[in-house]
């Protein structure tokens, strides 16, 4: 869909705009060799021993180990939720949305990624039929489990990490807020174009369409909509 807005880059020729794109590309190097630093410096950090927590899946009450079915490295979601709410967290459903196959991580890669939420399994599966989640959900309502891993009940979401030894279970890693960015992979399509999310935070020329942010993009009833079980 057309943005209307009349404001565009400056057109050069090829010459002079393939000297701006390799200027740029040096700095996107930089940041990607960064990145591969960052992972490095994260597959070293060490680890905490977590208790033997209990969950509740579809079928009934799970211990945090038997999440893993198998795996020895789990991917969590916490997906913030408020009960008896027939609309939850509007970025939390669209972040979620976006993984329909994650079929590669566990043949190739001994990891499972999952959802849990603080919000009681009944609802939650529903919840999840409505807006056409097609991941594995557990419920950490009987537990202090969200709490302890910084995304308690009415309050935050997050990424967790987890590697199980055995029965064992430990935290290796944790992010918040625009930390999760880097999972996404529709923002960073749109930080590609040309007027990027279009958000007021953001550094753009004058002129370049704005907007305040979370404003646009879909709610959780759109996503319904377009993904749930009805469609």
């Amino acid at each position: 869909m057309s943005t209307g807005q009349t404001a565009l880059p400056p057109v050069v020729d090829a010459e002079t705009w393939r000297r701006e794109l390799d200027a740029l590309r040096v700095r996107e190097k930089a940041a990607t060799r960064e990145l591969d630093a960052i992972a490095a410096q994260r597959r070293r950090l060490p680890m905490v021993e977590l208790p033997d927590y209990t969950l509740v899946g579809a079928d009934g009450p799970v211990r945090l180990a038997d999440i893993f079915d198998g795996a020895s490295q789990l991917i969590v979601y916490n997906h913030m939720w408020s009960d008896g709410s027939e609309w939850q967290c509007p970025g939390c459903t669209g972040f979620t949305s976006q993984f329909t196959r994650l079929d590669v991580l566990e043949r190739y890669y001994d990891a499972r990624f999952v959802i849990v939420t603080n919000g009681p399994i009944d609802e939650a599966l529903a919840y999840r039929d409505r807006v056409g989640n097609r991941m594995a959900w557990y419920s950490s309502a009987d537990s202090t489990f969200g709490a302890d891993v910084d995304a308690p009940p009415n309050a935050g979401f997050g990424v967790n990490v987890f590697l199980r030894d055995g029965d064992t279970v430990y935290r290796t890693w944790h992010t918040e807020g625009r930390g999760t960015e880097r999972l996404s992979y529709l923002q960073g399509l749109v930080d590609l174009l040309p007027y990027g999310r279009q958000e007021e935070w953001q550094d753009v020329p004058e002129g370049w369409p704005q907007h305040p942010t979370y404003s646009q993009g879909m709610g959780s009833k759109e996503i319904a909509e377009l993904y749930g079980a009805t469609h």
